[in-house]
């Protein structure tokens, strides 16, 4: 049939991975009107000084390109913070590349890194991106397993993917979905290996302002010698609740991002010059709004979590991000749901119950069908609404 003239027509890498799974979720969550608990998006606005600089430049400008790698005044903050988080005085020339969000940040940071064949590790789960991204550079991604329920790896196998000619290794800290914040130390363990490999690390460090109490966020670039070894991607997206925006960054060694300049460039051009003056403001705020933050993100969690303790549907605690991942085995072996995968549990959850949720099998390499992923960027209201909800769950018990 016509598929078939199609698969002979088009190119290997895109028969390798679907579409996003997460974005899947949206999809039918909006067509049956459920609570979407999937995509990882919050429900409220963005802090009121960018609406009005948005607002601002709506009618003032700038609405012509900005320079390629990003608008000097937008570099400039962004070196600021990010400077202060990594410790050292970052150059907004000659060390920052912004992208379009998050996700070319990745994208951009793999080509410049990565030849066909390559290989490059991944813990999982991961961020459902990160395969993709692998696969559309040409690389083989080598799969190191974060072990629940601590999340714990086993740094020998670190080595060995190294050993085995591994050129980077991603890590998201905090990482997407399990929420596991990385200790210093293993850090300072990875970051040994890159130094002794001579390999990169490619962090994904977007919910950064997103660590709980006891935990603390470190920044791999900050390690002692990491700096000419890390890749920091990083997005406004989380921080200032503008996912839309698609407003993301690469900092990184000289060298390195006068190579991913040259990628970007042809992928994309570059970011939106409004937005980027617009979002300028949120990169000049005062410490005391990544406090206020982080105060907001602390009293969800504990919210969801103790509404999700009260309904007795078993989770993990995050360390860091807003997600959480809900262990549906005991629904899976009723019988209703025999043979049912997690994807079909997330397809019934959302047109039964009216809550979506990403299948935790998007982000697991290893056979995991028991786990879903939820998330609390959502106001108070709509919390309530949807463990009144997810409490239905319970009675499928009785």
């Amino acid at each position: 049939g016509l598929g078939d003239v199609y698969k002979r027509q088009l190119s290997n890498r895109v028969q390798t991975f679907t579409d996003s799974v997460i974005r899947r979720m949206t999809r039918i969550s909006d067509e049956y009107g459920a609570i979407n608990l999937s995509q990882g998006f919050p429900d409220f606005d963005p802090p009121q000084e960018i609406m009005d600089a948005l607002a601002k430049a709506a009618y003032e400008g700038p609405h012509q390109y900005s320079i390629t790698f990003g608008a000097e005044n937008f570099r400039e903050a962004l070196a600021r913070k990010q400077g202060r988080a990594i410790g050292r005085t970052i150059d907004p020339d000659k060390e920052i590349v912004v992208t379009c969000g998050g996700t070319e940040a990745m994208m951009c940071a793999m080509m410049t890194i990565c030849n066909p064949g390559d290989k490059v590790m991944v813990f999982s789960p991961f961020y459902e991106n990160y395969g993709a991204d692998a696969i559309l550079s040409g690389a083989d991604p080598i799969y190191i397993p974060l072990v629940p329920p601590e999340y714990h790896f086993d740094m020998s196998l670190v080595e060995k993917g190294f050993q085995d000619g591994a050129k980077a290794i991603i890590v998201c800290n905090p990482s997407n979905p399990c929420g596991k914040v990385f200790s210093r130390e293993e850090l300072m363990g990875i970051g040994e290996l890159a130094v002794k490999y001579d390999a990169f690390v490619v962090t994904d460090e977007v919910y950064e302002h997103m660590v709980y109490a006891p935990y603390h966020h470190t920044c791999m670039a900050s390690l002692p010698g990491m700096y000419e070894h890390t890749i920091t991607c990083n997005s406004l997206s989380k921080t200032y609740s503008i996912t839309g925006w698609r407003l993301g960054y690469l900092i990184g060694p000289e060298e390195v991002i006068e190579a991913a300049k040259k990628v970007h460039d042809f992928l994309t051009v570059g970011a939106a010059a409004p937005l980027q003056e617009a979002a300028t403001v949120g990169l000049n705020f005062p410490e005391s709004y990544y406090t206020e933050l982080l105060e907001t993100y602390t009293k969800k969690r504990a919210y969801f979590l103790d509404g999700l303790d009260r309904i007795g549907l078993k989770h993990n605690v995050p360390q860091g991000t807003y997600f959480v991942l809900i262990d549906i085995q005991e629904f899976l072996d009723l019988p209703q749901f025999a043979g049912y995968t997690d994807l079909e549990f997330c397809e019934w959850m959302i047109k039964n119950i009216g809550v979506a949720a990403v299948p935790g099998s998007s982000f697991f390499k290893e056979d995991v069908n028991h786990l879903i992923r939820l998330h609390f960027a959502r106001e108070e209201a709509t919390i309530d609404e949807a463990l009144e909800r997810l409490s239905k769950l319970k009675e499928l018990l009785k």
